[in-house]
């Protein structure tokens, strides 16, 4: 009997080592409940936004026309009902269709924005962490001096200076984030540039480019993919601070930040329309974190069974 739970537990480790890193990350990540929770929530808003996409697409923007942003001032106010879920705003649109299509303009702004910070950082903490010495240094010092000033201040200093526009807005989530990112990928390179397979690659000739995006990056992935995947939570946070100052998006466009901006004057006599957008940035920004939490896990070889 011993023999046979000797067998079972030889055949389910062999199991366990023979699946990829990504895989067995995967197996690891559907254990931990919560942060599968938070990917389902975060992966319905994807979907959301696709989908005002498709139906902007095939109504020639008659939907978002009439229900968005289209004033209704007999329902201003209005508070949650059968006809209006959510209630309705300060001009009478519909809150529910307003949330549904401001998911793509949050969830847009904050991906976006981190893959751009993710190529910059990327790139420069690949460079920083492979060559080291005085590259090293002069690009650290100058991340230094980027990392020393607010997020929020140099953000609200690029949009001021560039003006407000989508573009902009982009330019002032990514930047503040770069230094953060390139930290990290730093870190990821200096741990895996003097691997085996690294030290092979130059013994048969590959040039430091080769190396870098062929061996070492894909080796470095893990931390960078959690960190990014937690840093998008802090952007939509971002974008929802600017708009709520007036400087991110603009009316009567619907982003959460913009909507929750417009809210404030109305928070006494109307709660519904600050409370119910405030919940759905928390929530959303909850799920990625959670989510991210989630990847850490999953991605650590110390959590390994």
């Amino acid at each position: 009997m011993k023999r046979k739970e000797r067998e079972v537990g030889s055949m389910a480790n062999q199991a366990l080592h023979s699946r990829g890193l990504w895989a067995d990350a995967w197996h690891r990540f559907k254990k931990n409940k919560v942060a599968v929770a938070g990917m389902v929530f975060v992966l319905i808003l994807v979907v959301i936004s696709i989908a005002t996409l498709v139906i902007d697409w095939v109504t020639a923007g008659e939907i978002y026309n009439n229900y968005v942003t289209k004033t209704n001032l007999p329902m201003k106010l209005a508070g949650p009902s059968l006809e209006h879920i959510f209630g309705c705003d300060e001009y009478g649109r519909d809150i529910l269709f307003r949330l549904l299509w401001g998911t793509r303009y949050s969830l847009f702004i904050g991906i976006v924005s981190i893959l751009i910070a993710l190529v910059g950082g990327g790139f420069l903490g690949a460079i920083a962490g492979f060559y080291g010495g005085k590259v090293d240094n002069v690009i650290m010092r100058v991340m230094d001096v980027f990392l020393s000033i607010p997020s929020m201040v140099m953000a609200i200093a690029i949009v001021t200076a560039l003006g407000n526009s989508i573009f902009n807005l982009l330019l002032s989530i990514a930047v503040p984030q770069i230094p953060r990112l390139a930290r990290i990928v730093r870190a990821s390179v200096m741990s895996v540039r003097d691997r085996e397979f690294v030290e092979a690659a130059r013994a048969v000739g590959a040039d430091d480019g080769l190396i870098i995006f062929k061996y070492i990056i894909p080796n470095a992935l893990a931390p960078i993919i959690v960190q990014a995947s937690l840093t998008v939570g802090s952007a939509i946070l971002s974008i929802a601070g600017l708009s709520f100052l007036g400087i991110g998006v603009e009316p009567p466009a619907p982003e959460w930040g913009s909507i929750l901006n417009a809210a404030r004057t109305y928070m006494r006599d109307a709660w519904h329309i600050s409370v119910i957008p405030g919940l759905m940035i928390m929530i959303t920004v909850l799920s990625l974190n959670l989510a991210g939490d989630g990847l850490r896990d999953a991605l650590d070889p110390k959590m390994k069974n």
